[in-house]
C-alpha cells in the first residue's frame, strides 16, 4: 500500500516539474511574444538584429512589420502555419548553427514578400504589369520565377548587404522615436 502511494507521490512530483519546466521554457524562450505582431519578437535570437537593425532605418519602418512583409496575409490560418513552419526552420538554424553568415530568405519566404510587395503596392504594381512588356521582362526564361521586386529595389528593406557583420555595433535594441 505504502509502495503505490510513493508511485502516485512521485508521478504528481514529476508532472508538477515538467508543467514548472514547460511554463520556464516558455518563459525563457519569450514563445508567446511570437504570436505578436512585434517587430521585437524577431530579435529574441540574436542572429536577427542586423535585419531588425536595417529594417528599423528604412523607410518601412513607420508602415510595416516584419509580418507585414514576410507572412500570408490572405487568412489567419495560412499566416499561423508559415509562422509555425518558419519558426521551427529558424530554431534548428539557429540552434545547431547551420546558417550561413549572410541569411538567405527561402523560396516560400521569398515568394510570400513577393506577394506582399506586389499587394501593398497595388496601385505602383498595376502600371508596372501594364508596361511589363516596355520595362519588366517577366518571361524571361533565365529567371524561372520571375523578377523579384529586390532585384531592383536591393536597399528595401533590409539594406544592400545582408551579412550578420553589415551591422557589428547592433547589439542591442535601439527604440527609435
Amino acid at each position: 500500500m505504502k509502495n503505490s502511494n510513493f508511485l502516485k507521490y512521485a508521478a504528481l512530483g514529476a508532472f508538477i516539474v515538467a508543467i514548472g519546466f514547460f511554463v520556464y521554457m516558455l518563459n525563457a524562450s519569450k514563445a508567446l511574444s511570437y504570436l505578436s505582431s512585434d517587430p521585437k519578437a524577431c530579435i529574441n535570437c540574436h542572429v536577427m538584429n542586423t535585419q531588425y537593425a536595417t529594417w528599423q532605418h528604412s523607410s518601412h519602418a513607420e508602415r510595416a512589420t516584419c509580418v507585414d512583409c514576410h507572412l500570408p496575409r490572405d487568412n489567419m490560418v495560412n499566416k499561423y502555419i508559415a509562422k509555425a513552419i518558419d519558426g521551427y526552420n529558424h530554431s534548428m538554424a539557429f540552434t545547431f548553427n547551420t546558417y550561413k553568415n549572410a541569411i538567405k530568405i527561402s523560396d516560400n519566404g521569398a515568394q510570400r514578400v513577393q506577394d506582399n510587395c506586389i499587394s501593398c503596392h497595388q496601385s505602383l504594381t498595376s502600371g508596372i504589369v501594364n508596361n511589363s512588356d516596355k520595362y519588366h521582362n517577366y518571361d524571361d526564361p533565365s529567371v524561372a520565377t520571375g523578377r523579384r521586386c529586390w532585384e531592383c529595389h536591393k536597399g528595401v528593406p533590409h539594406g544592400k548587404v545582408r551579412g550578420l557583420t553589415t551591422t557589428p555595433n547592433a547589439l542591442g535594441v535601439k527604440e527609435v522615436k
